[in-house]
């Protein structure tokens, strides 16, 4: 067995980063993050007081100066993030509104111009990661049939495969440019995208022919909310896995909402995200199953909690992250009591002499 450790603790800033210090600026929120103990931060790459995402694509003297930024604080960049953007590559029109702010002002109500800048977008931002050195970068993959989820008028013949033939278009030219970039797209598997559970990351990854650079940002908490076995899970995709969010979530179901949660808020719905440690996903087997296979990524806080305040839960996040990390061992613990190999032993232990 190849000694391996996981990367982390890492924490991604979509949630902290705001116009107040010292979440307004990367070195500010750099020195926070390491002050914490975190060693990494996924940047999300549309929020321009962090980093300039067209700059970082054209200049890597930019992208080092960032790097440089962070390193003085002992933390790295860990991904680029286009959580944002890629959702915009793939957009129903029912949504087109509720998407819109997504995408600048002056993009608004316009959905053809808004999936081209979105495109161009995750272009830039392989460049970016290219720049800065980085083999992975996170993003959605939007969605087509997300409204047909629950099959009530049934879905016509043909409708999920024409569905993922053309999801598939709009992704393969943006998956060769990450391919050319030598960066891997790793898509986070969410209920809202077409692509939220391994079903439909299959169906995906076919229509795409397989292509290499398509992999997946691994999180747990959307999965314990659709009730699927996420340690399972990484047994069958765990070769695709190349990003990981640790976030938490519980699901306690009651006599009025369950799975669909009733179009309560957040903090009513039987199925919640809670800070780490506060909800049910069993981390301990999922850092077990990810030592098994020698994942060697990074290990990178979501904060999403309907109760805990977010610095509390980013200030916890830290060190449990890091008491739950493995560094796997190269050699058997019983190997002391090795005997060596003797075939001629072997046999007689068999009886076959």
């Amino acid at each position: 067995m190849k000694a391996s450790k996981m990367k982390g603790p890492g924490i991604f800033l979509a949630q902290f980063a705001s116009d107040q210090a010292p979440f307004n600026s990367l070195p500010a929120i750099a020195q926070w993050a390491g002050d914490l103990g975190y060693k990494g931060v996924q940047l999300p790459s549309w929020e321009s007081a962090l980093i300039d995402l067209e700059k970082a694509a054209e200049s890597k003297s930019y992208c080092d100066e960032l790097t440089g930024q962070c390193a003085e604080y002992g933390v790295e960049i860990s991904e680029l993030s286009t959580h944002l953007q890629g959702q915009l590559v793939a957009v129903h029109p029912a949504y087109d509104e509720q998407f819109d702010t997504f995408a600048p002002a002056a993009l608004r109500g316009k959905p053809r111009a808004r999936q081209e800048w979105a495109v161009q977008q995750l272009l830039l931002a392989a460049k970016a990661s290219q720049n800065m050195g980085l083999d992975a970068h996170a993003t959605f993959s939007g969605a087509l049939l997300w409204h047909t989820m629950y099959p009530w008028p049934q879905r016509p013949e043909g409708l999920v495969e024409a569905g993922f033939a053309e999801l598939a278009d709009r992704w393969l030219p943006i998956l060769n440019a990450y391919d050319e970039a030598g960066v891997d797209l790793c898509y986070e598997i969410h209920p809202g995208e077409d692509l939220h559970d391994g079903v439909s990351f299959e169906r995906f990854l076919e229509a795409t022919g397989n292509h290499p650079r398509c992999h997946i940002l691994y999180d747990p908490s959307h999965f314990l909310l659709q009730q699927l076995d996420y340690v399972q899970f990484i047994d069958f995709y765990h070769e695709r896995i190349k990003m990981f969010h640790v976030k938490d979530a519980e699901f306690r179901p009651n006599g009025k909402s369950g799975v669909y949660g009733g179009y309560q808020d957040w903090v009513d719905r039987p199925g919640r995200f809670r800070s780490l440690g506060d909800g049910q996903v069993d981390f301990s087997a999922i850092f077990s199953q990810f030592a098994k296979y020698a994942y060697a990524g990074w290990v990178v806080l979501e904060w999403e909690c309907c109760l805990k305040h977010p610095e509390d839960g980013a200030a916890e996040g830290a060190a449990f992250i890091e008491q739950h990390i493995i560094r796997t061992t190269d050699r058997a613990f019983d190997d002391f009591a090795g005997t060596g190999v003797d075939e001629a032993s072997n046999r007689r232990i068999l009886g076959l002499e």
